[in-house]
């Protein structure tokens, strides 16, 4: 079943050798490939595009998108179901929900919609983006990639301060405020965002599930691991983290990967990632994977009620009506 496959934040640490990984094995499918910055100043996007080249028979588009704008989210969903509709592009096989953003060295940032950057750009904008595009997947349905960390799961990662959690007051995920510990309080954020995701993505899978039109698409949540090489460690992050990685995760990987077999290299993740969007690893199965293995997700992320209010509250904050998505049963 090849198709179209949509990758966010395709110039990051782990999406280009996941494209890389697409094109060499997979070369009949057609890669959506979008970026904030589709300029070669743009130093990941220039080497996205010579990794592309490396593949001159392989149909690829690199497209701009600034998850941080929900109109230019539904803009774009609106052009792709479009040139699906209108055969330029083959229906979609995958979503690749890869793009993310965190802050663990300034104070919170806010998008053009007025919402806290981490919630919006990890979460919101990507559910509208899925939501908006499930009508243009083919008959034989295909997979959506989501992306979660172990930050979602209390106790787990050494960079948390405060445990993650969905408040009973659901919008105050989209407000922050400054403060001094902004290391802290920027993983809540992100983790948060990470918790959201794994709980939209269960009730994803049931709606989906549910739908005699959809029941063929199927989500996985992945953790993809502590990626030591990834540039994430070194973006709006404070100095430590930098010589951490330099001095301590780069050249012992190895050696930690003994005792922690989470901690590899993004590289190893965007395989993982391109082998659950061509549905060949976990073939129509749903649900969380830590690597490509079973696990059991956090507590807190099981809580079904909790789940349908992430729902809920996700439709309206990435302001998916009945009329906007194939899934109109479920809002």
């Amino acid at each position: 079943m090849a198709g179209t496959i949509v990758v966010t934040g395709a110039n990051g640490s782990l999406a280009i050798p996941a494209v890389r990984h697409l094109l060499a094995n997979y070369p009949d499918y057609t890669a959506v490939l979008t970026v904030r910055n589709t300029e070669d100043s743009d130093p990941n996007t220039k080497k996205l595009r010579e990794t592309i080249a490396k593949f001159p028979k392989a149909q690829t588009s690199i497209r701009q998108l600034d998850l941080a704008n929900l109109s230019a989210v539904h803009e774009f969903a609106s052009a792709i179901a479009a040139e699906v509709s209108e055969k330029k592009l083959p229906p979609l096989a995958s979503i690749v929900c890869n793009a993310y953003y965190w802050n663990l060295a300034g104070d919170p940032e806010f998008t053009a919609d007025g919402i806290e950057k981490s919630i919006q750009v990890n979460h919101i904008s990507h559910a509208a983006l899925v939501l908006r595009l499930l009508g243009s997947f083919g008959p034989d349905g295909g997979r959506v990639v989501l992306f979660t960390s172990d930050g979602h799961f209390s106790g787990k990662n050494g960079l948390e301060k405060y445990p993650p959690g969905i408040p009973d007051d659901l919008d105050s995920l989209l407000k922050a405020t400054p403060g001094p510990d902004k290391l802290g309080h920027g993983f809540k954020r992100y983790a948060d965002s990470k918790l959201a995701i794994l709980m939209w993505g269960y009730a994803l899978n049931r709606y989906l599930e549910k739908d005699e039109a959809l029941n063929k698409i199927t989500a996985i949540i992945l953790d993809p691991g502590s990626l030591t090489d990834s540039r994430a460690l070194r973006t709006n992050t404070p100095m430590f983290l930098h010589y951490v990685q330099r001095f301590v995760l780069q050249p012992l990987r190895p050696f930690l990967r003994l005792k922690d077999p989470s901690m590899r290299t993004a590289a190893d993740a965007g395989v993982d990632a391109i082998e659950l969007a061509t549905n060949k690893a976990y073939p129509g199965e749903r649900g969380y994977l830590k690597l490509l293995k079973r696990a059991p997700s956090s507590p807190d992320s099981m809580n079904e009620d909790k789940q349908e209010k992430v729902w809920a509250k996700s439709a309206g904050w990435a302001k998916i009506t009945k009329e906007n998505t194939a899934l109109a049963g479920s809002i």
